[in-house]
């Protein structure tokens, strides 16, 4: 399954942030993505952290050619790929379109103990793979983000698997969670 620009239009950076976009104008706002975050099962603390880091490293990066801050610090949609970050995977290209190439490299060089999953282990010696000399602050970013990932993601066999993670890349791991969320309420209020 390639993934590609969806029927919006969007590129598949943009789809995976687009689910924070909870009101969907093109801009994403702290209490949004504070939203986001508790529809998907995240605690208050957690949000909180989430809404500092996401923001204050991604809204001044996509809002290219703005003199001043926006005390707000909204994340503009369309260039979310100027917030792509060094020390990652290379999935996303600089565009924010997909490279299938480099998704099936993280499991042919990293998944060692099923072809299709990753462990805690295998995920941190692919997180450490992917760094780049010096590159303190975005090696931070991405072992808090694979962590968050792992932690939500894995399986009951503590294995994150291949389709979680591609999930993951277009978005539509979030409205999954999401969605759960709200059907486990709804059994817990009948």
């Amino acid at each position: 399954m390639e993934l590609e620009a969806n029927t919006s239009g969007q590129n598949v950076l943009q789809k995976h942030v687009s689910f924070f976009d909870r009101n969907k104008d093109g801009v994403i706002y702290p209490w949004e993505t504070f939203q986001g975050f508790r529809a998907i099962g995240s605690g208050i603390l957690f949000s909180l952290v989430g809404v500092v880091f996401s923001h204050i490293s991604l809204s001044g990066k996509t809002r290219p050619g703005k003199k001043f801050p926006n005390l707000l610090f909204p994340i503009e949609v369309q260039n979310i790929n100027m917030g792509k970050h060094s020390s990652d995977s290379g999935v996303y290209d600089t565009d924010g379109m997909f490279v299938p190439s480099k998704f099936e490299e993280i499991f042919s060089k990293y998944a060692h103990t099923t072809s299709d999953a990753l462990t805690k282990d295998e995920l941190h010696e692919f997180i450490k793979g992917n760094r780049e000399p010096k590159d303190y602050g975005n090696w931070i970013g991405g072992i808090a983000e694979w962590n968050i990932l792992y932690r939500i993601g894995k399986d009951k066999d503590g294995l994150l698997q291949k389709e979680t993670i591609r999930s993951v890349y277009d978005g539509s791991f979030f409205e999954k969670l999401e969605e759960e969320k709200t059907n486990s309420s709804k059994k817990k209020h009948k």
